[in-house]
């Protein structure tokens, strides 16, 4: 069993060095190695037992002297995270083959080497582990928006770079503190659970670790980096960093914050909600004003993870299982929302709203696949992004009526600019620029055809997801209850 998580872990690795190597034909081997890295996934996900256990575990020493191991294991919770990584990295792969990237070697080889990291950080159970996944995973994205980004990519990135940087920093010092706290000596994800740490220690505990976690999410006010790194960024690098590195954060706050300090939850968890509910007002107030479509999807998408992190802070079951469907949920919808933004701007040579019109007459495919993306975003029932959002807003009401309020502004304002937006690029009359708009065909209709059915499936049947979860959610709960009650 231990095996299929080391080749779960390993493969992507193997696969960005033997494409690093490789000249035109990187794109077809980046493929290859991710389709094979979501045939191990379905292996894992269809042998999973869906209990509270951790699973496939692997538990190797490996830097002894400091207490180190490689120690990593699925549950319902990472195997969700797991699903996501390695479902939407072929999708991004098979995405980017409308682009005659330079180096593309390089290119895809940094995009296998992000999803590694991706799946270090998702299923790692010793803290130290944990961090070199984190930082890991950031090293490529920083390449791929630093070379192969827009005009303004070296500015962008380099307050990306130093943002992240700063709030892993804040991580680490918090992880080392935990380590000399522990009369073990080891960086074990259950022995950090079991430390009897007072109020105060876990006050500060959870300022270095929301920090790191609400700079990747990211929720307001740690969020000015996010506009511009996914306007700057080329197509690929944003799904990477909306599709799947944002859950970074989230999955760091179910599965390292809320456990290992749940006082410090308790004290300071209501102005991590007020946060998150202000970011939700303010970026959809933003998204309004957008004119650049890309911008406007860049802040829909702060308002949507704003929600997310407001239904984790409520600490109950509806709350927490709702950011797991919509971790998933958000992930295929905004990758499936960049590509075909990526779409338009690759045949007009603009993001601008205001300059696109007519689109639906020319190319229905793209307008129709458009819509269900769209539908999914603004949480239609029967579209993935509906389950979710019912469930974080039900765990948000059980927590505080007003907040709630709030909150469902994500869903009222997100539905008239999204919709807003669908009507000046796609409907009225066609210009100079849309006139000459080619409908999709290819890698490109594969593409909407696969993310439009994930949107229709799980939003139709959501349920073996939820199952999937259910338990190792309800386990961790009582966990954050049982120390809750030891500390009180």
């Amino acid at each position: 069993m231990e095996q299929l998580l080391i080749i779960l872990i390993f493969l992507p690795l193997v696969g960005a060095l033997l494409t690093a190597f490789t000249g035109k034909a990187a794109k077809h081997v980046a493929m290859v190695f991710s389709l094979v890295s979501l045939a191990v996934t379905a292996v894992i996900a269809a042998q999973f037992i869906p209990d509270a256990s951790t699973q496939f575990v692997v538990n190797l020493p490996w830097i002894q002297e400091l207490g180190i191991n490689f120690h990593a294991g699925i549950d319902g919770i990472s195997l969700i995270t797991v699903l996501l990584t390695n479902v939407l990295v072929p999708i991004i792969i098979l995405a980017s083959y409308q682009h005659d990237y330079s180096k593309p070697n390089s290119f895809y080889a940094l995009i296998l080497f992000m999803q590694a990291g991706l799946l270090v950080v998702f299923t790692a159970m010793d803290a130290f582990l944990f961090y070199i996944g984190w930082e890991a995973a950031l090293i490529p994205i920083y390449f791929i928006c630093a070379i192969w980004g827009g005009k303004d990519r070296i500015k962008v990135n380099m307050k990306f770079f130093v943002y992240t940087i700063a709030g892993s920093l804040f991580m680490l010092l918090g992880i080392i503190y935990l380590y000399l706290q522990n009369p073990a000596h080891n960086f074990d994800i259950q022995a950090f659970y079991q430390l009897s740490l007072d109020p105060v220690q876990q006050g500060w505990i959870f300022w270095s670790f929301f920090i790191a976690f609400a700079i990747k999410m990211p929720i307001f006010p740690f969020h000015t980096w996010q506009p511009d790194t996914y306007t700057e960024a080329p197509a690929a690098g944003t799904m990477l960093l909306s599709g799947i590195m944002l859950k970074m954060g989230i999955y760091g706050v179910i599965r390292w914050l809320l456990p290992i300090v749940p006082a410090g939850v308790q004290d300071w968890g209501h102005l991590a909600i007020i946060l998150s509910v202000i970011g939700i007002v303010y970026a959809s107030l933003i998204a309004f004003m957008q004119k650049d479509a890309k911008r406007l999807v860049a802040y829909s998408s702060i308002a949507h993870v704003g929600l997310i992190s407001a239904g984790i802070f409520a600490l109950n079951t509806q709350g927490l299982q709702g950011a797991m469907v919509q971790m998933l949920s958000h992930g295929i919808n905004v990758v499936g929302m960049f590509f075909v933004l990526d779409i338009i701007f690759s045949r007009t040579k603009t993001n601008s709203i205001s300059e696109l019109g007519g689109i639906a007459k020319v190319a229905p495919k793209l307008a129709i696949a458009f819509l269900i993306i769209v539908s999914g975003t603004v949480a239609l029932p029967g579209t993935n992004g509906f389950i979710g959002e019912f469930l974080l807003l039900i765990g948000v009401y059980q927590y505080n009526i007003w907040m709630v309020v709030f909150a469902g502004l994500t869903i009222i304002f997100g539905a008239v600019y999204m919709l807003r937006m669908y009507q000046h690029i796609m409907l009225g009359k066609t210009n100079d620029l849309t006139i000459g708009f080619t409908d999709i065909k290819g890698s490109e209709q594969l593409v909407l055809f696969i993310i439009c059915a994930l949107i229709i499936v799980l939003g139709v049947y959501p349920k073996p997801i939820l199952h999937l979860s259910e338990a190792a959610v309800q386990q961790l709960l009582e966990q954050v209850n049982q120390k809750l009650t030891s500390v009180n």
